[in-house]
C-alpha cells in the first residue's frame, strides 16, 4: 500500500507535466509564436507547425491515458492507517491469548461456542437436571430389584449351607447371609458378608474373621457345592481344600467331595491321604531338577502305586506294610 501510494505521487507529477503547466502549455507557446511569424517566413516555418500540432494531438492522447491510469491507483490515503492499526490491534490480542496471530479465528469459535453454552446455561442445566433425576429413579428401582433378589438369594443359600455343613462335621455351624445397607454403587446399595458361628453361644462373626483354618477349609468347600447347583457341567478344582484338618474331618471331607464328583469333574490337589482315599483315579505331582531347570511331573498311578502313594502320605518316606494295609484299608472304606 505505500509503494502504491508513491506510485500515484510520480503518475500525478507526470500528468502535471504534460498539461498546461508543462509539455502542452510549453507547445502551445510555440505552435502560437511559429504561426505569428509564419507569413512572413515564406513557408519555411509550415512543416514545424504541422509537427508541434501532431505534437499537441499525441500529447492529448497521453495524457487520457495518464488520467485514466491515475484513476486506477485512486485509494484512500488513510486506508493504509487503518490496516496498520489493526494489525497492530491483532497482534496485540495474539498476545493476550498466548496464540499465533493466524490461531485468532479457531480461538474466537471456540470462545463463542463456550459464550453460547454460558448463554443457554440455565435450560442445559434444567435438561441435565431432569436426565439426573430419571437415572436416579432408574437406579433405585433397579437396586431395589438386585436387593430383594439378594436377600431371597441369601435366605436359599443359608438353608443349603445348613443343609451342606452336616456331612462335613460341622453340624453345630451357623452360617448367615448378611444383606446390609451400604453406599450405592456400581454393585448396588448392599452390602454382603457371609457371617458364621462355629459353636453354640460363640458370637456370629465374618467368615474370614471367625473360622480357623481347617473350618475355613470346610466352609469354602460348603459354598462350592452350594454355588455350584444347577451348573453341573462346570469343572471344580480344589487346592488343598482339607487344609488344616485330619482324621474323621478330612475323610468327611475326601467323603463329600467324593460325593460330589457324582456330579461332575472334581479336581483335587491334596497331601491328605483319607481324602486322595475317595479319589476315582489318583495322580501323583513330583518336581525334579533336571541340569539348571526344575520340572513338574505328572503321573497317573495304577492300583498298587496308588497303595503305595497313600501308604507313604500316611507314614513318611518309609512305607511299611503296616502303612500299606492301612492304604487298603482307607481305599476300601
Amino acid at each position: 500500500m505505500q509503494a502504491a501510494s508513491r506510485i500515484r505521487e510520480d503518475v500525478a507529477r507526470a500528468l502535471e507535466a504534460l498539461g498546461p503547466q508543462g509539455a502542452e502549455g510549453l507547445i502551445g507557446d510555440a505552435t502560437r509564436w511559429l504561426e505569428g511569424v509564419a507569413t512572413k517566413a515564406e513557408g519555411m516555418l509550415d512543416e514545424a507547425i504541422d509537427a508541434t500540432g501532431r505534437a499537441l494531438a499525441e500529447l492529448g492522447e497521453a495524457q487520457g491515458l495518464v488520467e485514466r491510469a491515475l484513476e486506477g491507483l485512486d485509494f484512500d490515503p488513510y486506508e493504509l492507517e487503518r490496516v496498520e492499526e489493526r494489525l497492530f490491534a491483532i497482534r496485540g490480542l495474539a498476545r493476550k491469548h498466548g496464540v499465533l496471530p493466524e490461531d485468532l479465528p479457531a480461538l474466537a469459535e471456540e470462545l463463542g461456542a463456550r459464550l453460547g453454552a454460558i448463554e443457554t446455561g440455565e435450560a442445559a442445566l434444567a435438561e441435565l437436571g431432569a436426565r439426573l433425576r430419571k437415572a436416579e429413579a432408574a437406579y433405585a428401582s433397579a437396586a431395589a430389584r438386585l436387593s430383594a433378589a439378594r436377600k431371597a438369594a441369601a435366605a436359599d443359600l443359608d438353608a443349603a449351607m445348613t443343609a451342606e455343613l452336616h456331612p462335613l462335621r460341622m453340624e453345630r455351624a451357623v452360617f448367615r447371609t448378611d444383606v446390609a445397607p451400604a453406599e450405592p454403587g456400581p454393585e448396588g446399595t448392599d452390602q454382603v458378608t457371609f457371617t458364621v458361628a462355629t459353636n453354640p453361644g460363640a458370637p456370629a462373626g465374618p467368615l474370614n474373621r471367625i473360622a480357623s483354618g481347617g473350618e475355613l477349609s470346610r466352609f469354602l468347600l460348603a459354598l462350592k457345592v452350594c454355588l455350584r447347583r444347577g451348573a453341573e457341567d462346570v469343572t471344580m478344582i480344589f487346592d488343598e481344600i482339607d487344609r488344616g484338618v485330619g482324621g474323621a474331618t478330612a475323610d468327611a471331607v475326601g467323603r463329600r467331595l467324593r460325593a460330589l464328583s457324582e456330579g461332575g469333574q472334581v479336581i483335587v490337589v491334596t497331601h491328605s491321604p483319607q481324602v486322595a482315599a475317595r479319589a476315582e483315579r489318583h495322580f501323583r505331582v513330583e518336581k525334579r531338577v533336571e541340569g539348571e531347570r526344575t520340572l513338574s511331573h505328572v503321573a497317573a498311578l495304577g492300583a498298587a502305586e496308588r497303595i503305595d502313594e497313600i501308604a507313604r502320605m500316611l507314614s513318611g518316606d518309609v512305607v511299611t506294610d503296616a502303612a500299606r494295609d492301612a492304604a487298603r484299608a482307607l481305599v476300601a472304606g
